[in-house]
């Protein structure tokens, strides 16, 4: 599950995601980012757009030395409606990295609802793990909680 919520995502993580599931709109993509940040949790929280997230003094995206962004589409979420315990579970696949150097402390998970001409500052943030590695050039595995990524209740 995750660590935290952005303040912008509270109350619309699950239709946000319910949106990329359902392919309306036809580009929406779900964005799973690597960082390295010893920023406060609450500077985190408080950024409106992955643009912002960048902007932070001790927050640095990982994009090279084997670190690349995910794009997850309709076919990578999956969301159960949880009548029995009134809850909705938002999953989806386990990612891997290959990396080989860059230390990375957190992973975003962010909406973007047109990935063909999305940039940082229309992406909206939505949740925020801990995921802690130091890279050794062997395979790491970003496992996604059971229950997935997102609780809705």
């Amino acid at each position: 599950m995750a660590d935290l919520v952005f303040n912008i995502a509270k109350g619309a993580v699950a239709q946000l995601a319910a949106n990329v599931d359902a392919g309306s709109p036809a580009n929406s993509r779900l964005i799973l980012i690597p960082y390295n940040c010893t920023d406060t949790d609450d500077a985190v929280r408080d950024c409106d757009t992955v643009a912002a997230v960048e902007a932070l003094s001790a927050t640095a995206e990982r994009t090279a030395n084997g670190w690349n962004r995910k794009t997850l589409t309709s076919s990578d979420v999956t969301i159960t409606i949880d009548d029995t315990n009134n809850r909705v579970d938002i999953d989806i696949p386990d990612q891997t990295w290959t990396p080989t150097s860059d230390v990375v402390t957190d992973l975003l998970i962010a909406y973007d609802a047109d990935n063909t001409t999305g940039t940082d500052a229309n992406l909206i943030p939505l949740t925020w793990h801990d995921f802690a590695i130091t890279p050794d050039g062997s395979t790491v595995t970003a496992q996604i909680d059971a229950a997935g990524f997102f609780r809705a209740s």
